[in-house]
């Protein structure tokens, strides 16, 4: 299988030089992602890239719609997802500038499609490691290798937002849930994405303490922006560094992202809602 690296991000990964660039709209059976897409290629591999909110930043984290997202990113032939996000920290050690890639999630958003399947066709992907170590290491390596301090592991409490966290709850979810940093994106994509067989690996910027931190105050949103604006030149420099190592990796992956359908199917094959199976083929063609 040939390697095709799916960036979804913001601003920051506009200015990225691929050849031969092409914004192309594309449809999927759960209607359209947030803005056309960016293709083409970096260092010779095929690179995609899906500006999360859409150019201008048009849609809350809670309105992303995250199926259509992946959809689109599969239709296009993506085998790996580097997802660059912004969050706040829960740790002084991860300080403001610094970069995460975190290797566990806690969901707690509200009223977010969490699912491909459902009724006429269920399924149960496994989740333990809720992103991929395989690519989650290679986008620690290249974060590495643009200048970035990179902390491998965390775990990223994705909150429902738009809101930031009352004191209250930023100091439970630090303390006494122990969790290292707060952001609003990472599901249901990284589920998405393992329903749809894609690696996926999460690269969280960090832009603030939170509110947990006396010393820090409230979220500033001033402050949020000039730290995202620093960041910038490093999720270019960062993405602009993947090619080169996902070249040397390939498929199948070692951690089992793109046969992650192998027995989560539970639907009878006789009991499958045809209408349903049809939608699926976009994503999960492979087993059905």
């Amino acid at each position: 299988m040939t390697t095709h690296l799916g960036l979804i991000g913001g601003s920051g990964l506009y200015g990225l030089a691929l050849e031969d660039a092409e914004w192309r709209a594309v449809n999927t059976p759960w209607g359209v992602p947030s803005d056309a897409i960016l293709t083409g290629a970096l260092g010779g591999l095929p690179v995609s890239f899906l500006p999360r909110h859409g150019r201008g930043h048009v849609h809350a984290p809670g309105e992303l719609p995250a199926l259509a997202n992946i959809a689109a990113l599969k239709a296009l032939g993506v085998t790996d997802i580097v997802s660059v996000s912004a969050v706040g920290s829960f740790r002084e050690e991860m300080a403001p500038g610094h970069i995460v890639v975190v290797d566990q999630i806690v969901d707690r958003t509200v009223g977010r499609p969490a699912s491909f399947f459902g009724t006429g066709c269920v399924a149960h992907v496994s989740l333990a490691q809720p992103t991929c170590p395989r690519l989650s290491a290679l986008a620690a390596d290249a974060a590495e290798a643009a200048g970035a301090t990179v902390h491998r592991g965390g775990i990223y409490l994705c909150m429902e937002g738009p809101q930031f966290s009352s004191r209250a709850e930023s100091r439970i979810w630090r303390d006494a849930w122990g969790c290292d940093v707060i952001g609003m994106t990472a599901m249901p994509e990284a589920r998405l994405a393992r329903e749809a067989e894609l690696c996926y690996a999460t690269v969280a910027m960090v832009t603030d303490y939170d509110s947990w931190h006396e010393g820090h105050g409230a979220v500033d949103v001033q402050a949020v922006l000039s730290v995202l604006a620093a960041n910038v030149q490093r999720g270019r420099d960062l993405a602009a560094r993947l090619p080169e190592r996902l070249a040397e990796g390939g498929h199948p992956c070692p951690h089992g992202c793109d046969r992650a359908l192998d027995h989560a199917l539970m639907t009878a094959p006789d009991r499958r809602d045809p209408a349903l199976v049809e939608r699926l083929r976009a994503v999960a063609g492979r087993v059905l």
